[in-house]
């Protein structure tokens, strides 16, 4: 095993693939040296493990710029992310790094921490103008139990992290352009070096040359969802109930592996917008509609299910600096051993599996899985370790599984110490035996931590134990003892099996380091299988493939986490269209209609599609979007002191700040926290920069008015959730509404006066309700009519004629698949109904 030297700084997923509690914080601890439908869900190891825990090494610049750099250590799985980006003053994009690949502990320079400001919040720390960094105080908001380490400035080093990057960065393909992309990056390489050396001096570890897969997540070439919209879409977990299956990764996750799980988790949190998702939607195509690969594919991960090829590639890459017991040490090591055997031995199973597949993507799987090195790694641990080892809980059977781990005749001194091993063990049977003739009784020997002892059934003796019995002790029906012979015994075997597992420990060490050599094929592989996992999960829930481009366009979309949970075709399902013409979508309806369960469902099948899953529609077309940002909910925050409207303002702020115009934001009830005039004013204010921005929108509000106040704006689209009121019985005095949960187009009849329709069922008198509904109609009618007549609207309607017409002549440029006589007659029928709106309105 290699040290580190000392210094004076997306799982991502290969981009062959095209993928992705704690104590108190303390910052004054001094730095010291220390589907298919009818399939069952697979029950695995896996399904448990939703998050990986990362030390996290963060750096800024300091100014206007944000400049951050990031580097992130999974020490169990021996993935380093190293990230650096450009943020704004909120810090949305680090928080959402950090969310992606989840902190256990998060270090920054000492510089950063001001001890008076550490329980102070952002805003307060810059009203004070705190020498502390504003990431931080951010950081402690979001992540309150992940302690924050402050490491010395000085171990902040770009030129040492690049050498830490070098040294460790395992042998593969990528191993070539993870160094050229970090080449330049200060910020990450500094946060490298520090991440280093902590875990070296404080967590007392040393990683072996080559051990680690360290990679440079590029965050252009995925989506950005904020923190606050993957709890509102319960994109990870159910926020009603945290271990309900009722969120998009449950639904998702039909995983054997642990590291395809991880692999969900991130690409849930930060979807694809590359080239690489065509490939991903191929090959679950290919799998949905080969059912004998299906099957073949799943028998085969079957048989690597609760195997994690991360840990257990990482676990042979590094030590620990203090000491180990000697016994400790070897049987870790040989378990590890005998666990990489397995799990290498049933890779052929999938290798076989994938052969005659058609996608690309699975190709290039086959092709990884079929590398000689993997052979070899095979052979080598053959030609060291017995076929006949096998790993066992615990017992006697344990013992000897490392025992006789390493084969006969690889070393004479192991082949003496383990016959001696045997004699004793054969010994203390005798003994066992011949005291339980002398006594008649059926004595047994249990093999515990110390060594043997006696034992027998309470129900089989009669009297009491034998003279000379010690440690007396009861446990689960029945008497464990032990004898000053029997002691004696056991100490000659424990001496015995201790020079037996010293000796196989050489061998193994030996061979652990001919197999490091592989690391690059072992963690590459472990990456193939993650992804075919991914993929045969996304095939066992995947209705309708979905296709990508300058539209969002859904028919008959369902919402993936309802159906689930609700009876089959009692989901509503409904369709939605944005385009460049038609970006901007108000969504109006009473209480309880649907609105907010649309606007999720538009969300969740957004990132459905882009981690590569076919989506529950008749169609689906999807654009790939930059982000993802929400407004949804109106609570209160508690915890940071803010009331609804302040805690409106604030996301509001933040998706003003970010937005592009490929953006996907929904918002719901937006103004809703403060009066009524105001809250239209700043509903109205926002729509407007939103749609300046170009980005898709789906705006839910109560304020009919909006409807009117943004009609001028060609890109805008009035729709609706149906509804009907109506009495619960013919002949019953109580009366409600009636919610179909159907998005249609326009504004509703009686806009805003749905209290009117009750009041026609709740038996007023006559004169009263044609009075209102005479002043309602003719308010209505006046409106309308000024409306109909402004030169405005006017030109509103042919301008967004013009947009539409714009829009769907570049969307049958570029995605047409029509033949040509059919384009041609869509073509005319695109010329007549334009022809016609600007003869309408001259």
């Amino acid at each position: 095993m290699s040290s580190t030297r000392p210094s004076s700084v997306n799982n991502p997923p290969s981009t062959r693939f095209g993928t992705g509690q704690s104590r108190p914080t303390s910052t004054s601890r001094p730095w010291t040296a220390q589907s298919r439908p009818g399939t069952a869900r697979p029950q695995t190891a896996a399904s448990t493990m939703h998050e990986a825990s990362y030390i996290i090494a963060l750096i800024e610049s300091r100014g206007i710029a944000h400049e951050v750099g990031m580097a992130a250590l999974d020490k169990e799985t021996g993935r380093v992310m190293l990230i650096q980006l450009a943020d704004c003053s909120t810090y949305v994009k680090t928080l959402h790094q950090m969310h992606v690949h989840t902190p256990s502990m998060v270090l920054v320079p000492d510089t950063f921490l001001s001890s008076t400001t550490t329980s102070m919040t952002p805003s307060a720390s810059a009203k004070r103008g705190s020498s502390a960094s504003l990431s931080v105080q951010f950081i402690r908001e979001e992540f309150p139990y992940v302690p924050i380490e402050p490491v010395p400035r000085k171990y902040w080093n770009d030129s040492a992290g690049y050498q830490f990057i070098t040294q460790f960065c395992v042998e593969d393909d990528e191993r070539a352009a993870t160094l050229v992309s970090v080449t330049d990056k200060y910020y990450t390489l500094s946060a490298a070096c520090a991440l280093f050396k902590f875990v070296e001096t404080r967590l007392n570890t040393r990683f072996s040359a080559c051990s680690l897969r360290i990679r440079y997540i590029p965050v252009e070439g995925t989506m950005m969802i904020d923190p606050e919209s993957v709890r509102n879409l319960e994109l990870i977990n159910n926020q009603t109930r945290k271990k309900s299956a009722h969120s998009l990764f449950g639904v998702l996750n039909h995983t054997h592996t642990a590291m395809a799980t991880r692999l969900l988790r991130t690409n849930i949190l930060a979807p694809l917008t590359g080239n690489a998702l065509d490939a991903r939607l191929d090959a679950v195509e290919e799998l949905i509609q080969s059912e004998d690969k299906f099957t073949e594919i799943k028998d085969a991960l079957k048989a690597l299910n609760k195997m994690d090829f991360d840990k257990l590639i990482s676990s042979l890459g590094f030590t620990e600096v203090r000491p180990t017991t000697t016994a400790k040490g070897v049987f870790s090591r040989v378990s590890q051993m005998l666990s990489l055997r397995t799990a290498v031995r049933s890779l052929p199973l999938l290798q076989t599996a994938l052969s005659g597949c058609q996608s690309q993507l699975m190709k290039i799987i086959h092709e990884i899985l079929s590398d000689e090195r993997l052979a070899k790694i095979e052979e080598l641990i053959a030609e060291n370790l017995n076929d006949e080892a096998v790993s066992l809980k615990g017992g006697i059977g344990a013992v000897n599984a490392r025992v006789y781990a390493v084969k006969a005749n690889r070393n004479r001194l192991l082949d003496v110490a383990r016959e001696t091993y045997k004699e004793n063990v054969g010994d203390i049977y005798q003994l066992s035996i011949a005291l339980g003739e002398e006594h008649s009784l059926p004595l047994t020997l249990v093999y515990q931590e110390k060594g043997f002892v006696f034992a027998i059934k309470k129900d089989e003796l009669e009297g009491e134990l034998p003279k000379g019995c010690i440690n007396v002790s009861a446990q689960r029906g029945r008497w464990l003892f032990s004898s000053m012979d029997l002691k004696k015994m056991n100490a000659r075997l424990k001496d015995s099996l201790e020079e037996t597992l010293v000796l196989s420990d050489k061998i193994i060490q030996d061979l652990v380091g001919e197999i490091i050599a592989f690391s690059g094929i072992l963690y590459t592989a472990s990456e193939a299988v993650a992804i075919i996992d991914l993929l045969w999960s996304f095939a066992h829930v995947s209705i309708m493939r979905p296709e990508f481009t300058d539209t969002l366009a859904i028919k008959s979309g369902r919402h993936p986490v309802l159906e689930t949970a609700q009876s089959a075709g009692t989901l509503v399902s409904n369709d939605i269209y944005c385009s460049d013409a038609a970006r901007f979508h108000i969504v109006q309806g009473p209480n309880m209609s649907g609105k907010s369960t649309y606007l999720r469902q538009t969300g969740l099948l957004t990132v459905m599609a882009m981690v590569g899953c076919f989506v529950p529609a008749e169609y689906a077309s999807f654009r790939l979007h930059d982000s993802l940002l929400t407004r949804l909910s109106n609570d209160d925050d508690m915890e940071k002191s803010l009331s609804t409207f302040a805690n409106e303002m604030t996301s509001s702020a933040m998706i003003l700040g970010i937005a592009t115009p490929k953006t996907l934001v929904l918002i719901d009830e937006l103004g809703r926290g403060t009066s009524p005039i105001e809250g239209l004013g700043i509903a109205h204010a926002i729509a407007e920069e939103l749609i300046r921005l170009k980005c898709f929108v789906l705006f839910a509000t109560h304020f009919h008015e909006l409807s009117t106040t943004l009609s001028r704006q060609p890109a805008v689209v009035k729709s609706f959730m149906e509804s009907t009121v109506q009495r619960s019985r013919p002949s019953a005095s109580n009366f409600g509404m009636t919610f179909q949960y159907k998005i249609l187009d326009g504004v509703p009849e009686n806009t805003g006066h749905y209290g009117l329709e009750l009041a026609k069922l709740a038996d007023l008198p006559d004169d009263m309700i044609t009075e209102a509904n005479r002043v309602s109609e003719i308010i209505t009618e006046k409106n309308a009519r000024c409306e109909e007549e402004s030169r405005i609207n006017i030109l509103t309607i042919r301008r967004r004629a013009l947009l539409k017409l714009h829009a769907q002549l570049n969307q049958a440029l570029d995605h047409s698949s029509l033949p040509e006589e059919e384009l041609v007659a869509y073509l005319e029928r695109l010329q007549r109904g334009f022809m016609k709106t600007l003869k309408d309105t001259l």
